[in-house]
Formats: C-alpha cells, sequence, structure tokens
C-alpha cells in the first residue's frame, strides 16, 4: 500500500481519527480534514505516534461551507499527486434547526451536502490520478429510519435532530448507490457504510445539555473507535473488494440498504436535489 494516498474528512477525532491511524500502518500516506489547525496538528502527532509512521498531514476545512470545501478540494490537488481513496467521514447533529453559511441546515451542509461536493471536486482529479479509486461514505444504520420530503427538506416543521441526522445519512446511503451508477464504466468505486454504535462525541457538540446528557449515555453502550473503524479500513484497504461498488456494508459484510433507499427514482431526485442546492 506504500504510496496510496488516502483522504479523511472528520480525522481529528473518533472514527476518523482511529481510521487514519489503521491505514497509516498500512503504509498509506494519510491526508485528514480538520476545521481547527491547532486540533488538527495535534491529531496529526498522535497518529504518528500510534501508527509508527510519518507520512500523515493535514489540511483545514469548514465543511458546512461549500466555498470552504471547494478550496480543500482545490488545496489537495495542488498539494498532492494523486487521490486514491476518498474517506467521507466528518458528521454532525445538531438538535435545533440551524443554517450554514449557505442557507442549508445545517445536518443537510455538513453531513450531505460536503459528501457530495468534495466528491465531485475531486471525482476528475482521482479519475486522472488513480489506476483504481474508492470512495468511501460513512453513512449509518440510522438511514432505515430516514425519509425525504423534498417539500421541506429542511424540516422547517416540526424539526427533530435525530430525525433529521436519520435524514442526512439516508441521503449518504442514496448518493452513495445513484453515484455508483454514474462510475459504472470507470475506474472508480463507491460504497457505504454503518460503523456501528461507537463511543463518539459526534452528539454532545451542537445541542443543549439535556441533549448531550441523553447522548453520553447513550454512546457508553457502543464499541471503541477501533472497532467503529473497522469497515471503513476494510472497504478502503482490502483486495476482497477491489472494483465492488454500489454497496452498504456493516461489519465488514455486504447487508441490504432500507426498502425505502430503494424506492424507483429517490436516489435521482435526491440528486437533482442536491445539485439545486449548490451555490
Amino acid at each position: 500500500m506504500h504510496n496510496k494516498i488516502v483522504l479523511i474528512t472528520g480525522g481529528t477525532a473518533g472514527i476518523g481519527k482511529a481510521t487514519a491511524v489503521g491505514l497509516a500502518k498500512q503504509g498509506y500516506k494519510v491526508v485528514i480534514v480538520g476545521r481547527d489547525a491547532a486540533k488538527a496538528q495535534q491529531a496529526v502527532d498522535d497518529i504518528k505516534a500510534l501508527s509508527g509512521t510519518s507520512e500523515v498531514e493535514y489540511l483545514t476545512a469548514d465543511l458546512s461551507s461549500q466555498k470552504s470545501v471547494r478550496q480543500l478540494a482545490a488545496d489537495f490537488k495542488a498539494k498532492y499527486p494523486r487521490l486514491d481513496v476518498l474517506i467521507n467521514n466528518a458528521g454532525a447533529v445538531y438538535n435545533k434547526l440551524e443554517y450554514s453559511v449557505d442557507g442549508i441546515e445545517m445536518q443537510i451542509a455538513i453531513n450531505h451536502m460536503a459528501y457530495y461536493l468534495l466528491t465531485m471536486e475531486l471525482l476528475e482529479f482521482m479519475k486522472q490520478t488513480s489506476a483504481s479509486g474508492r470512495i468511501i461514505n460513512v453513512a449509518s444504520h440510522s438511514h432505515y429510519g430516514g425519509k425525504l420530503n423534498f417539500d421541506d427538506l429542511f424540516m422547517t416543521k416540526g424539526y427533530s435532530g435525530y430525525s433529521m441526522y436519520e435524514r442526512t445519512k439516508l441521503c449518504n446511503v442514496l448518493f452513495t448507490m445513484e453515484l455508483a451508477e454514474r462510475l459504472k464504466s470507470s475506474n472508480i468505486t463507491v460504497n457505504a457504510l454503518h460503523p456501528g454504535v461507537v463511543k463518539t462525541d459526534i452528539g454532545k457538540k451542537h445541542g443543549g445539555f439535556l441533549y448531550a446528557l441523553f447522548w453520553g449515555i447513550f454512546a457508553q453502550f457502543g464499541m471503541n473507535v477501533d472497532k467503529g473503524a473497522a469497515t471503513s479500513i476494510y472497504l478502503a484497504s482490502s483486495p476482497e473488494v477491489e472494483g465492488v461498488s454500489g454497496k452498504y456494508w456493516a461489519k465488514s459484510k455486504h447487508k441490504w440498504h432500507s426498502k425505502y433507499s430503494q424506492t424507483d427514482g429517490l436516489k435521482e431526485r435526491l440528486w437533482e436535489e442536491t445539485e439545486k442546492l449548490i451555490k
């Protein structure tokens, strides 16, 4: 795996950081994305120490901002000769309706739009520079509860933080399946995964006290981040999935995504609506 380059969003903590450690141990050159430079540098130092390699670097971006996501892609292409693996891992949970700088509900902006836009900004570069590129979208079992209402995509009527999270994780799955269709004749594969119920702080950052307390109790029953990163690492590196695309995975095994996500025309409609939200 030497010389292969992987870009991981949300790589400063949790599943993303554990994924970075695992792939760095395998000889990948790892580039993590973080919002704060100091935190990202600390994560790089930690990953180097844990993996025993110096081939770890970082780039900064605010993934809720389309301008920042585009700049991230431009920075990557300017600095690195190729992209072999893109892992869209960063995610957020908000317990109340908030909007990004682009006027998009924050969970959709970070959990879905950033996946879509970063991937599309890097796709041609990956096609041209990697012999067999892999795109990995970290979704969730939560997508099974997700439904889309294109008349109120931001859930402005009766907003529920967790219901919106389910909706965005459904978007991850639908985006993966539609992109796989569009990449059928290319050298790029794309897959989505459920990392498991993992002990992370994702639910503590943008909610009130009670929401953070609930999440903290819930997370205590989850697995550690190393186990949570296992499927991401498997999809990024295993020869067993070479050429496999358009699948949903859990515990490094193929699993069927929700029946609702297989609704005719749904993934195509989401793609169209997503493009309308691009500034």
